[in-house]
């Protein structure tokens, strides 16, 4: 039909069809092929094992293997009796050498039958870290074939049977959050959001404000409150430094602050006045040629003078000083056994001031 022909009255001009889309059809997956044998591959060492009586849900049969016993793929178990590791403890060695890496999973299938069962399972637990083992332990023969069963039966299944679930939404997230300190469960987890809006919120308010919501006791407030605030890790507390001269003399301020919370302002101050006055009394001479037979002790009352010239003392002046010291022991200990007594506390003042005066008078007139 030519272009210049003339169209007819009332027909509608023609319009291209769009190509209708095309259907894709999905791909096929290949599913996971068993690659090893549908039955327990056991090793001919092993004839005669109790186990293999227990072992029924599951065939088994005898193959040329490495390991004991072969239960999928990539997993093998070797059999271990306590017993037999004790009578010869390079045995299981040997065997793990000999697997030399060919499967991903291997087992150490051990029977405990002995008593003193600690050291053995101590040593072949740092045996299995080392080696990439797992140790699997049975009591008895029943339960070693179960554990063949279970590990045949279940090698190509899925983990979502032993994988925890995973929370979808995140309410259902802050909820696992919340609930994670004891006793703690959804219901006052969602009164806790109720009442706060938000996780912030929550975790900065107050034990008297979380203890205002329903179903909130206090055994809850303390676990909420101590789970939020508690630091990660412990601190240890920090030694205390000082040899015994340090602990003595903290002994000593520890007395003396107890000693003082019962005393007055006037009554310290005549204690200070007492062991002061006490100081300054003139100690005893040594006797020239005199060893002492043990050392001087350490309290203010027994010091010696730095510079004391022996040759310029004599008889009297030694026996001035005794009684001197005399005194002076004499009512240092009449003033601590009454100082709780103002008035005989000041008696005890006289009296030492006068024995030591007496005694410089005496002093200075020989």
């Amino acid at each position: 039909m030519d272009d210049n022909t003339p169209r007819a009255r009332g027909s509608a001009p023609t319009v291209p069809r769009e190509a209708a889309p095309k259907v894709q059809q999905p791909k096929p997956q290949a599913l996971p092929s068993r690659s090893g044998p549908s039955s327990i591959l056991v090793s001919p060492r092993q004839k005669g094992n109790p186990i293999l009586n227990s072992v029924r849900a599951v065939a088994w049969e005898y193959s040329d293997i490495p390991a004991d016993y072969v239960v999928g793929a990539t997993t093998c178990a070797l059999f271990l009796s306590l017993k037999y590791h004790r009578l010869h403890p390079e045995y299981i060695y040997n065997r793990i050498r000999d697997l030399k890496g060919q499967y991903g999973l291997r087992i150490l299938l051990t029977m405990v039958d002995i008593e003193n069962h600690e050291d053995p399972l101590r040593e072949l637990s740092k045996t299995s870290l080392v080696n990439n083992v797992t140790l699997m332990l049975c009591w008895s023969a029943q339960e070693a074939g179960r554990y063949l069963e279970l590990f045949k039966t279940f090698e190509n299944a899925a983990p979502t049977s032993i994988r925890a679930q995973q929370p979808g939404t995140y309410s259902e997230t802050m909820y696992d959050f919340i609930t994670v300190p004891r006793s703690i469960n959804k219901t006052d987890a969602f009164g806790l959001v109720h009442n706060f809006g938000s996780i912030r919120t929550a975790i900065n308010a107050g034990p008297e404000e979380i203890g205002l919501i329903a179903g909130w006791g206090d055994k809850k407030v303390q676990r909420w409150c101590n789970a939020v605030r508690e630091p990660f890790r412990v601190k240890r507390a920090a030694r205390r430094g000082g040899g015994q001269d340090g602990t003595q003399a903290a002994v000593s301020l520890d007395v003396s602050l107890v000693q003082g919370e019962n005393q007055t302002p006037a009554e310290t101050g005549a204690d200070n006045t007492a062991l002061r006055r006490v100081d300054e009394a003139i100690p005893l001479a040594m006797e020239p040629g005199r060893s002492a037979p043990f050392a001087p002790t350490v309290s203010d009352a027994d010091k010696r003078p730095d510079h004391r010239s022996a040759e310029d003392a004599n008889e009297d002046e030694e026996e001035a000083m005794r009684e001197a010291e005399m005194a002076r022991a004499a009512v240092s200990d009449r003033a601590q056994s009454t100082a709780s007594n103002p008035a005989k506390r000041k008696q005890a003042e006289e009296d030492m001031s006068e024995g030591v005066m007496a005694a410089l008078n005496k002093l200075r007139k020989q």
